[in-house]
């Protein structure tokens, strides 16, 4: 027959016959050791370890960001979600090879693909001329094919074109997310792209446009302003969107989408970076949001432009 411990001898709270002369640090309550939890001093029993747990401050960055974000699963998942945007592009196109490689930028980007030309930025197109001005119609996002600003910027012309842009969101793309954290990331990266193709729209709306290098510019921003926030150098990323901006001037390359996903995150980084502890998520919504709201009115400012450029004939 088990007999308990002898009376007087302290035993654990959650198992009866087990004696002990462990206690919680915490509550004082004596615990075995199936029930001790190693703390910083002595133990704690799991009711106190629980507690602690619901009361304890989630760790986060200077920006808001859980350490969910160093995972970097969206930055992986815009990589996936690129390349098989890009197989989708090829397999509509008659000339395969073509469409990967030896179309423009002296061919050493892929041509257009009827899936491209369905899901590129343009505004407009020439429609003829009766011996005169060649006049121009509206076409693509002025027609309401607004999702075009979304798509293209998951839209490549071939391999070369894919790598690069991929190569420079994987380098870029994992720290911010870290910084961030998955949700505020992905809204960083689907406006800076929305913001270059809004750019296009306005300035060039003739020339289909596509590439990730629209949000991949507004992250080169961002991580400028991030940067200035940490109090760490910012040297090493000046060159490189001198350069990048240098290239955009490469005819076939879009200028416009460059500078308007650039400006873009300028203007979302500084809003970001800087917003006040207290108010941060309320102030980072705002920014993002403002931000969109703004790119709506000029885009239908654009629309209704461009609409009436046929009915008054100009070329």
């Amino acid at each position: 027959m088990n007999q308990g411990p002898p009376v007087g001898t302290p035993v654990c709270y959650r198992h009866p016959s087990r004696e002990t002369y462990v206690r919680c640090t915490r509550c004082d309550r004596p615990i075995c050791p199936d029930c001790m939890n190693e703390a910083s001093v002595g133990h704690q029993c799991p009711e106190c370890v629980a507690t602690g747990r619901r009361t304890q401050r989630p760790v986060r960055t200077m920006f808001g960001a859980s350490p969910a974000g160093a995972h970097g699963y969206v930055t992986i998942g815009l990589i996936v979600v690129n390349t098989i945007v890009l197989v989708a592009s090829v397999a509509s196109a008659k000339n395969h090879g073509q469409a990967l490689a030896g179309g423009g930028v002296g061919g050493l980007v892929g041509g257009s693909t009827p899936l491209s030309d369905k899901l590129a930025v343009v505004g407009q197109v020439n429609c003829g001329h009766l011996g005169g001005p060649v006049f121009t119609c509206a076409y693509g996002v002025t027609t309401g094919e607004y999702y075009r600003l979304f798509t293209a910027m998951f839209m490549h012309y071939g391999l070369l074109h894919l790598a690069a842009n991929m190569y420079a969101l994987w380098i870029f793309g994992r720290p911010l997310e870290a910084m961030f954290g998955p949700v505020r990331f992905l809204a960083i990266y689907l406006i800076c792209g929305i913001g270059g193709n809004v750019a296009v729209f306005l300035f060039a709306p003739g020339e289909p446009s596509a590439g990730a290098s629209t949000a991949l510019f507004g992250l080169f921003a961002v991580f400028f302003f991030v940067l200035r926030r940490l109090n760490r150098s910012v040297a090493p990323l000046i060159p490189l969107i001198v350069i990048n901006l240098a290239l955009s001037f490469i005819p076939g390359v879009s200028l416009w989408g460059h500078l308007g996903g650039l400006a873009t995150g300028a203007v979302v980084g500084y809003g970001m970076t800087h917003a006040p502890q207290e108010r941060r998520n309320v102030i980072q919504v705002g920014v993002l949001v403002g931000v969109l709201v703004i790119f709506v009115g000029l885009t239908l400012l654009q629309v209704n432009h461009l609409e009436s450029l046929p009915r008054l004939g100009l070329g």
